[in-house]
Order: structure tokens, then sequence, then C-alpha cells
């Protein structure tokens, strides 16, 4: 069990993972309380529920549950440094619904709702669940 969690918390990389880490953490936790609770001018799961119903992701109310859920705890555990790599696999499966479902039909530039900040927001995942939460992290102090 020890090798297990060792093989999942531990990181060789270094300060720059764990700014990027914080500062991603930070924004999926902005997009996630949207979804869950309507701060910052969000729709809280009602109103993203309905939405997705209209999309056609059903159900709407659990899938907003969800993503929201995602976006908001994966972004903590990203910004805290703990469980950084299950957190990534979260928000890079959320990213990838997101442009799959919603923002390729767009095309690229986010200014036309495209899926350029989504993929990048998912290459962040990407790259986090690949390196590790980085020096300043809980991950890295659990594994030694």
């Amino acid at each position: 069990m020890r090798a297990l969690l060792n093989s999942l918390l531990r990181t060789q990389a270094g300060y720059g993972i764990s700014l990027l880490r914080v500062v991603a953490g930070l924004t999926f936790m902005a997009h996630g309380s949207q979804k869950l609770f309507g701060w910052f001018g969000g729709y809280g799961l009602v109103g993203v529920g309905q939405w997705m119903e209209s999309i056609g992701i059903t159900p709407g109310y659990l899938m907003a549950a969800l993503a929201g859920s995602a976006e908001f705890f994966g972004g903590l555990a990203l910004v805290i440094g703990l469980l950084v790599r299950p957190a990534a696999v979260s928000l890079l499966i959320a990213m990838l619904v997101a442009i799959i479902s919603v923002h390729w039909a767009n095309g690229f530039f986010i200014t036309e709702s495209g899926f350029e900040y989504a993929m990048i927001l998912a290459l962040i995942s990407a790259v986090i669940l690949i390196e590790g939460a980085g020096k300043l992290s809980l991950d890295r102090r659990i594994a030694g």
C-alpha cells in the first residue's frame, strides 16, 4: 500500500509546477464555484443543470454537480497540493468533455466560444498529472 501511495504522490517537479498548480487550482475553483454555488456571476446547479439539459447533457443537474465538483474540489486539491494526480485526472476529463460537447463546434478561439481556453486548462491538468505536485506540496511532504 505504501508503494502505491508513494507512486501516486511522488514528484521531482520544481517550484514552477507548484506555481502553475496553485494558479490553475484557483482558476478551476472559481469556475466550479460558479456552477455549484452561483458565485462570481454563475448560475448555480439549477441554472447550469438546465443549460446542460438544453444542449443534450443529461441528467443536467447531476452533470452540473459532477462538473462543478470536479472543478471546485479538484482545484482545491491543486491549491493545497494534496492528491494532485487524481485531481488532475478529474479536471482533465472535465475539460475534455467541455471541449467535445460545448466548444469544439465553435472553432479554436475563445472570442467565439471556441475550445482554446478549455484546451489550455486540459493541457495544464495533463502536465500536472505527469509531473506531480512540485516542491511546495503536501504530496511531496507525505511521499518523503
